[in-house]
């Protein structure tokens, strides 16, 4: 029996969400089963295709909704999971008892973990550790902006690798590898640590271009990376070098799309005032109230930097009428 995981790729939520997966499959459901893996990126046009869903049982683990009749399990826990309303419609209307959505969850990997033990009554103590780091990473749940920067941890060492890493065999290595093996025997395996020596300067070459193009003004940091080639980074470096912001947007290009990214900083002394998510999914994006993003054709990236001028004139209060208060955000803090 062929099972196809699809998962949000370049992410380590995203990952160690495909190996618990597969670990609670295994064991709690077909032991048979063979697994083939496939990673999702957030684009401007469909996400998903007929073929993707290719084997005998598919599943998708934190990643948007698909209504495709092929899709057997799906776990999500960001708060904007659907394409459309008739999506959500499908959902809530599912009897399979194999597809959950619940985004007060940090990380989909501890939401996974939960479902599993509650409705299944599977158990796998020695991934806590994965559980935990995949918690703290989507979570922002760092003590500082320092130590999500920096880097010194096993599990960011490996975060570095998965977010910066385009080759698809490393990451279903990583996705193997979080099964059997603790995060710091992965972080030292030739194949993590050679690539994160050369993406770690890589990463402070990002940090000195995102300091050079950042302007901060009435809480906000903005910045436009897109014209660097800087495809991916640290979400964490606008704190890490304007510490009393409270919100950051910031635009990159990449060859497959122009990306608005939106963040609220975990340790403003300012409480976030804003649903993330909310203002996003007026732009066709999502994600989760406090981190959210929009996703524009490559050849887009003027809508995207009008975009991204646009939400940071309103997290910054300036003429626009906040229609994202607190009281209407569900997602746990």
């Amino acid at each position: 029996m062929r099972m196809k995981v699809l998962y949000h790729g370049n992410c380590f939520d995203g990952l160690a969400s495909a190996a618990i997966f597969s670990r609670f499959y295994r064991e709690a459901i077909r032991r048979e089963a063979t697994f083939r893996y496939g990673p999702l990126m957030h684009r401007a046009d469909n996400l998903f295709h007929d073929e993707l869903f290719d084997g005998d049982e598919n599943a998708i683990v934190d990643f948007k909704y698909s209504s495709s009749p092929r899709l057997t399990w799906w776990f999500d826990h960001h708060e904007s999971a659907f394409l459309s309303r008739e999506d959500e419609a499908h959902f809530r209307r599912d009897r399979s008892g194999r597809k959950f959505h619940d985004p007060s969850f940090k990380s989909c990997t501890k939401f996974i973990a939960t479902v599993a033990a509650q409705r299944f009554d599977w158990r796998c103590p020695d991934l806590d550790e994965l559980v935990h780091w995949a918690d703290v990473i989507d979570g922002a749940q760092y003590p500082d902006a320092r130590a999500a920067v920096e880097m010194r941890e096993p599990a960011l060492r490996v975060l570095l690798v998965i977010e910066a890493s385009r080759e698809p065999h490393i990451a279903e290595r990583i996705i193997h590898d979080f099964q059997t093996k603790s995060l710091s025997e992965i972080a030292r395996q030739p194949y993590i640590a050679d690539r994160f020596q050369s993406l770690y300067r890589w990463h402070l070459k990002t940090i000195d271009v995102i300091r050079k193009e950042a302007r901060s003004r009435d809480g906000v940091v903005y910045f436009d990376v897109s014209e660097h080639p800087v495809e991916g980074y640290n979400k964490f470096i606008p704190y890490y070098l304007f510490p009393d912001v409270r919100y950051s947007v910031g635009v990159s290009l990449s060859s497959s799309r122009a990306k608005v990214s939106v963040g609220s900083n975990p340790w403003s002394p300012r409480p976030r005032a804003h649903n993330l998510a909310k203002i996003c999914e007026r732009y066709g994006g999502g994600g989760h109230a406090a981190v959210a993003a929009i996703s524009f054709p490559p050849d887009q990236i003027e809508a995207a930097r009008r975009v991204a001028q646009e939400i940071a004139a309103e997290l910054r209060g300036e003429g626009v009428e906040s229609r994202d208060e607190e009281r209407k955000i569900e997602v746990s803090e």
